[in-house]
């Protein structure tokens, strides 16, 4: 499948389980890398499993590794960057959705470059209710520590200005696309 810059895709986040946790309406492309893809959004549609929909709140600025057990999102919020980090299967691209499995825990990145570990006992649930095994729970701990190393750097999209010129990227391209 050709990738295009400036096309939406939907996302679609999995359970381990192989069911659909959450739809994602928008992410339009914005730039190709060898190993990852970044995507913008802005007021998307959300579906829940159980079909509740929500919009989320602020622009933001999303990586998709091809190799790494993780994304980012960058939320451009009024007092600065805060990052969500899940925890999850590297992303495929299939009939323009962007397809990964979630797996529960997450890094919540502060604009002041702290952070915090959430929903470990959400993983150790479904870890043992879905039969997670020991090398899938030691890449995604290890994974994790990667992720965490990466804030510390201030690496790639943890960088400085980084999801403020992709936003800027995102305005534009939507600007000619309509």
């Amino acid at each position: 499948m050709k990738l295009e810059i400036g096309k939406k895709y939907n996302i679609h986040s999995y359970k381990h389980n192989k069911k659909v946790h959450r739809a994602w309406d928008e992410a339009v492309l914005l730039e190709i890398h060898d190993d990852y893809l970044v995507f913008g959004n802005n007021r998307t549609k959300v579906t829940e499993s159980d079909g509740r929909t929500w919009r989320t709140k602020e622009p933001a600025v999303l990586y998709f590794f091809k190799d790494r057990w993780y994304n980012v999102i960058g939320q451009y919020k009024k007092d600065g960057i805060y990052y969500y980090c899940n925890i999850a299967s590297p992303a495929i691209i299939e009939e323009d959705t962007i397809k990964y499995i979630d797996y529960d825990l997450d890094l919540r990145v502060f604009p002041n470059g702290s952070f915090k570990v959430l929903d470990r006992g959400e993983y150790k649930y479904h870890k043992e209710l879905m039969g997670y095994s020991q090398k899938l729970d030691t890449v995604l701990k290890s994974e994790l520590s990667a992720l965490i190393e990466m804030v510390r750097n201030k690496e790639l999209c943890f960088a400085p200005k980084t999801v403020e010129n992709y936003y800027e990227k995102y305005k534009n391209v939507k600007f000619l696309k309509q």
